[in-house]
């Protein structure tokens, strides 16, 4: 009698446990709802003209940082070039004009917050923003690829305001 009574318990527990009521997911809140708008405008502002998107290949090429090729800091969640910054930019240009055989490649940074599909597109907008400045100023739009790295290389690794600044930046490196 006893056995039957614990296999009724054990049928019991078993049929109670699979009528759980199931872990429900939470929806999406506002902020994330936000990034993803974002994202979507990011990706409509992304769209090139095709000669304009015609890129040097990055496939099996390493990237040399030149001392004479200056880093672009970004304010907070945004892709505008700041005044600041526009002489070495300017200088950036002065450079390759002077060696026009070099191709390079813009790299698009962000601090780590926000998500890393947010990163990525808004890094991705920085360089592209750094490669329409260069081709104003002159050099031709095919010796210029773009790349997002989003938040994956941090130049610094602090999590606060300073550390967030040095990684929201534009990179020129050289193509060799």
């Amino acid at each position: 009698m006893k056995n039957y009574l614990v296999i009724a318990f054990l049928f019991l527990c078993l049929v109670v446990s699979s009528c759980a009521k199931k872990q429900t997911v939470a929806p999406e809140d506002e902020e994330y709802q936000d990034q993803v708008e974002q994202i979507s405008d990011l990706d409509s502002a992304l769209l090139e003209p095709e000669e304009f998107s015609k890129e040097p290949s990055l496939r099996g090429v390493e990237f040399e940082q030149k001392i004479s090729l200056g880093t672009v800091y970004f304010s907070f969640d945004s892709s505008k070039i700041p005044d600041n910054v526009l002489r070495i930019l300017k200088e950036n240009v002065k450079y390759l004009k002077a060696n026009p055989n070099l191709n390079v490649v813009v790299e698009g940074h962000c601090d780590e917050r926000g998500t890393i599909e947010y990163n990525l597109a808004l890094g991705q907008k920085r360089a592209v923003k750094v490669k329409e400045y260069y081709v104003q100023l002159g050099i031709a739009p095919n010796r210029i690829a773009t790349i997002s790295y989003g938040e994956e290389m941090p130049q610094d690794n602090r999590h606060n305001e300073a550390g967030w600044a040095k990684n929201r930046r534009a990179e020129t490196k050289v193509i060799r």
